[in-house]
């Protein structure tokens, strides 16, 4: 097969279905949350986090939303983070899917400053909430570029301090890697097909520059990191 990253592909995940409400849903969630840990991409939403709270005085909570939690798994490292370093986080994860949400609620029983919604972006009052931070972690490439320009407008509105964003670099060679992993790790079919489409799916920089300028970003950054991700931290003025 002729790989071609030049631009984004319209190919659709299994996961793209929100309705989706099986095992092997809950697999594909546990999946992706390993890989991450495993190629260290926890770090990269965590230092974009620590950068956008070091004004914020010691004594106050800080309010976190993950948008596009899957299984809570970067809420839990947020939350282990912040009792470490006596940092007082409300910690909110939010997700269209329903099963995704019960998945992330069971395996965040222990953690007293996490909780969940289930429910759409676009169509949810987030009035009642002050957030700081919004999290997207490996979600925004799960959306059409005019897509993607209306949920950061949503989400640039409701924060405070600003975004962390942090997704995948559409290249060549992160796809290569992936397909090795699905051989060593043998992950099921469902992770390993949606996998390979989401680095199809996922940025290049000028894709990240494009979209900061027809938001009107003012204070921003975009920084490649391994493991063959793009953060890009939005800041508030």
């Amino acid at each position: 097969m002729i790989l071609d990253t030049t631009y984004r592909t319209d190919l659709e995940e299994s996961m793209d279905d929100f309705s989706m409400d099986n095992e092997g849903l809950i697999t594909a969630l546990d999946d992706i949350a390993k890989i991450n840990q495993l190629l260290g991409g926890n770090a990269v939403t965590l230092d974009g986090v620590k950068k956008l709270i070091k004004d914020i005085p010691a004594d106050q909570t800080i309010t976190i939303m993950d948008f596009g939690c899957g299984n809570g798994d970067m809420l839990r490292m947020l939350a282990d983070f912040g009792k470490k370093n006596n940092i007082k986080f409300n910690l909110i994860g939010i997700d269209a899917n329903a099963a995704s949400i019960r998945h992330a609620e069971k395996c965040s029983e222990k953690f007293d400053n996490i909780s969940y919604l289930a429910e759409d972006i676009f169509l949810y009052d987030f009035s009642k909430y002050n957030i700081d931070i919004a999290l997207i972690t490996l979600t925004l490439h799960h959306f059409k570029d005019d897509e993607i320009l209306n949920l950061m407008k949503v989400i640039f509105n409701i924060v405070k301090k600003g975004i962390v964003v942090n997704d995948l670099q559409r290249s060549k060679l992160a796809y290569r890697l992936f397909q090795a992993i699905i051989f060593v790790f043998r992950l099921e079919k469902m992770t390993a097909n949606d996998g390979l489409i989401s680095i199809l799916r996922g940025f290049k920089r000028p894709d990240l520059e494009k979209f900061s300028k027809k938001l009107g970003l003012k204070k921003y950054s975009i920084k490649w990191k391994w493991a063959f991700r793009y953060q890009w931290i939005i800041e508030k003025i």
